[in-house]
């Protein structure tokens, strides 16, 4: 297996040396590339008549081309084999033949996924497998094929991963459940949901639905195909590799078991990837809830429940997908929850860090960032009050990393005499001694620093994108 792997790899980076002395016209050459062959009846093909043609489906030269469109979209780091997504279409132009038939023939081998852990908010870390370039353009063909296919099997109480649902959708749903007087939740903690899929499992649920063998054999094999681990390989008997185009997908199809179980003994859940709130009018009736549920999860479907983490609770002392719930006038209503305000205060004090490297153009432009993804996220939540305090405390952040720039009393004089300071009021403030948060925080500084200066910088306003929520 080893051999196999080391001598695969070798016959990609040989194609390499010469790709990047190559300039194509993308746009032109990417349909020419991914033109699938014409299918030839061989004996393989003619034992499967039963497949219902879906590998061909996949393999079909309009898939295939917006497969490569997305894996170019979506960039990313390359895998084990060093291949980056600037070089995918020139190995396709070279070895598309040889990629088709291996596919057609059931002899290709995906590479292992190269193994890198993201840190979490709790000091933990988690998995990711990235998978070669090609292999994620072979799962991107496939994941688009089958997507339609399992999206009319899939609980309308599930928003996560699904084209056009969002998180938002799920926390709306969850309102009205609250609305409609389920006031008590469980909160289900899958234990590492995607490192402990049982494939065996998995792969008899999409063997229901998906009748191609070739299609099945081939996702199996991407189960199958092992991590590298510092130069060295490792088996991947369970779960599904977290990173590739496949792994959502592969993630609802096993927990639509779940939705349909709960839908058949008339539970109200809302689901998103892994994360499950059940809702419950009452404490007794959620703790019972939990009790008739977790066989089904662990005997049934073989996942962990993380017995410590589950919890059943009030709506209004739980955390979910960055929101917490409380109840006015009888309406369930949406906050933003603790957590996630002190997340992005690290990120604005990361950002405005003295020390990060930044010049003003990056920072202005990567605190943009910042406050334009977190503003649009939440802005379902009912807290303008907290808005405007973050709103100062980014300000004072941006006036503190501007005053220490301004290392030199010479420096600060001159800076604080142009932003409309009178000269001895700007003397004796350039040559304080107070420290740099407290001299943020000044009448002197924020005259000259004013929040109109640094909207007409370009800086943008937490309380502007909330107000044009």
């Amino acid at each position: 297996m080893k051999v196999t792997e080391s001598d695969n790899i070798k016959h990609r980076q040989l194609h390499f040396e010469g790709y990047l002395q190559r300039v194509s016209a993308e746009q032109k050459e990417y349909a020419e590339v991914c033109g699938s062959l014409k299918m030839t009846e061989t004996d393989n093909t003619n034992t499967n008549k039963q497949n219902e043609g879906l590998l061909e489906q996949i393999l079909t030269r309009d898939n295939l081309n917006r497969a490569y469109k997305q894996v170019k979209r979506n960039k990313g780091a390359g895998g084990i084999d060093g291949m980056q997504v600037d070089e995918l279409l020139p190995y396709l132009k070279e070895n598309k033949n040889e990629l088709m038939q291996s596919l057609q023939d059931g002899k290709y081998r995906p590479e292992p996924v190269r193994r890198v852990e993201i840190p979490k908010d709790n000091g933990k870390t988690r998995k990711l497998g990235i998978p070669t370039v090609v292999d994620r353009f072979v799962q991107q063909a496939i994941c688009q094929i089958l997507t339609p296919i399992f999206e009319e099997q899939f609980s309308d109480n599930s928003f996560g991963f699904r084209p056009k649902r969002s998180a938002h959708d799920a926390l709306k749903r969850c309102q009205t459940n609250i609305t409609e007087g389920y006031k008590y939740v469980v909160d289900m903690d899958l234990e590492k949901y995607f490192d402990m899929v049982n494939q065996s499992k998995l792969i008899q649920i999409l063997s229901e639905t998906i009748k191609d063998g070739r299609v099945i054999s081939l996702m199996h094999k991407f189960l199958r195909a092992g991590v590298m681990v510092g130069g060295r390989f490792e088996d991947s008997p369970e779960g599904v590799p977290q990173g590739g185009p496949l792994s959502p997908l592969l993630g609802n199809i096993m927990l639509n078991e779940c939705d349909h179980e709960l839908e058949r003994r008339g539970h109200r859940f809302v689901r998103y990837a892994d994360d499950l709130l059940l809702f419950c009018k009452s404490k007794k009736a959620a703790n019972r809830t939990l009790n008739h549920i977790l066989p089904y999860i662990e005997e049934k479907l073989f996942l962990r429940v993380n017995r410590e983490k589950t919890q059943t609770a009030y709506v209004g002392k739980i955390k979910y997908l960055g929101y917490s719930f409380y109840i006015s006038k009888g309406e369930g209503r949406l906050r933003i929850h603790p957590k996630s305000i002190q997340k992005l205060k690290d990120k604005i004090r990361e950002v405005t860090g003295r020390s990060n490297g930044m010049g003003i153009e990056a920072r202005k432009t990567r605190l943009n960032q910042v406050v334009r993804g977190w503003m649009n996220y939440f802005k379902l939540a009912d807290a303008k009050k907290l808005i405007q305090g973050l709103d100062e405390w980014t300000r004072s952040r941006i006036r503190m990393v501007t005053w220490k720039r301004w290392k030199k009393v010479r420096t600060r004089l001159g800076n604080l005499k142009r932003c409309g300071i009178k000269e001895e009021q700007a003397w004796m403030w350039a040559n304080t001694r107070k420290g740099y948060w407290r001299t943020a925080h000044s009448p002197i500084l924020s005259r000259a620093l004013s929040n109109e200066r640094f909207k007409r910088a370009g800086y943008l306003s937490l309380m502007e994108c909330y107000s044009a929520k």
